[in-house]
């Protein structure tokens, strides 16, 4: 378990990530430390970066760790590990609808609406309804070890549609998304060649999410295990 003194560090490291991403400003000459410089096509929308990129990261990790903890069930038929497995999914889909949500309000303020089905919200739409199925064949299932081989073989498939769903689908096709691949505006942020002050606040707002990430499933995973010994012994 995380101790207090790391607890401590990462509420330091994210109220810092927070209001280093809300309140620092964008100019056109950064001259401080704290100044961003503007990028054309996103100026001060460009902020959305510190919280909706590490968001989506976070939901590749987890379905990540998701497909590998269901092999792991696979070949040991260890139930804790279908435990850890679950938590991930459960965060993966936490993670996506956030990242979900953070893309919309930018959308809003971009694009004048919270959806237009452009690619990347249309990959990441689908996303949610693949692991949105997991968990629902997850909880219709009783028998703990038919409903972790299934959910085990299930997130394995599912895991392989992510790379095309995040990195190749929104990126081969033309698109208002930045990134997309008729985008010319913000090259910048989405090939991560930010000055060296935004890209300080970008990479800490990555490691303080991934470390609060660790810690909830952690915690998640351990007291699904607690829950499974409870009913177990009932």
């Amino acid at each position: 378990m995380i101790n207090k003194y790391l607890k401590y560090s990462l509420f330091g490291l994210m109220t810092f990530v927070i209001i280093a991403g809300i309140a620092f400003p964008i100019v056109d000459q950064p001259k401080e430390w704290y100044e961003f410089p503007m990028i054309p096509g996103l100026e001060e929308k460009a902020k959305i970066i510190f919280f909706h990129v590490p968001t989506a990261w976070l939901s590749v990790l987890a379905f990540l760790m998701a497909m590998i903890y269901g092999i792991k069930y696979l070949r040991k038929q260890d139930l804790n590990d279908d435990s850890k497995s679950e938590a991930a999914i459960q965060l993966g889909m936490i993670f996506c609808i956030l990242a979900t949500v953070t893309g919309s309000i930018w959308a809003k303020f971009t694009w004048g609406s919270f959806w237009h089905w452009d690619p990347r919200e249309t990959s990441i739409f689908v996303l949610l309804l693949i692991y949105g199925s997991l968990i629902a064949l997850r909880s219709a299932i009783e028998n703990e070890e038919k409903r972790a081989r299934l959910s085990a073989v299930y997130s394995i498939i599912a895991f392989l549609t992510v790379p095309f769903f995040i990195f190749i689908m929104p990126r081969i096709m033309a698109g208002l998304h930045p990134g997309s691949a008729n985008d010319d505006t913000s090259g910048p942020v989405v090939d991560f060649k930010m000055n060296a002050n935004m890209q300080m606040i970008f990479y800490l707002s990555m490691a303080a999410f991934t470390i609060l990430y660790y810690w909830i499933w952690k915690i998640g995973y351990k007291s699904l295990i607690i829950r499974a010994e409870l009913n177990n012994k009932n």
